[in-house]
């Protein structure tokens, strides 16, 4: 069972903390995973937004956007199970984000997963 001394979950919450910093200006000290996901941020943020087009970007929760972001590139990274990652995603959307962003963090992953499950039976 996971806790919050959890080493991957830790290192998830800095992540997410770097992120939502670098939505406001930039940042000099970034973790490698966030240094990555900002490298990503246009193919991220196409995922994203198909998932949730009444949502533009940049009127989304910044923390849910980071959020989103690390859990899309951790499902297109596999290292983890799709359902780890989701679950893991709603957790840091309740730690940080608003009453509604758990729910919102897993609707939009949950389609994500669900096209790219769909795009691998079609293939």
């Amino acid at each position: 069972m996971k806790t919050s001394k959890d080493p991957r979950h830790k290192k998830r919450r800095d992540t997410v903390r770097s992120l939502f910093a670098e939505s406001f200006t930039h940042q000099s000290k970034l973790t490698n995973e966030a240094k990555q996901i900002l490298e990503q941020s246009k193919e991220i943020d196409k995922q994203i937004k198909k998932s949730a087009p009444q949502w533009p970007l940049q009127k989304l929760n910044k923390l849910d956007l980071a959020v989103l972001r690390l859990a899309v590139f951790e499902l297109n990274k596999n290292d983890a199970p799709p359902k780890v990652i989701i679950d893991e995603a709603v957790e840091l959307a309740k730690e940080f984000g608003s009453e509604n962003s758990p729910s919102f963090v897993n609707g939009v992953l949950g389609t994500i997963y669900k096209e790219e499950t769909n795009d691998k039976s079609d293939k």
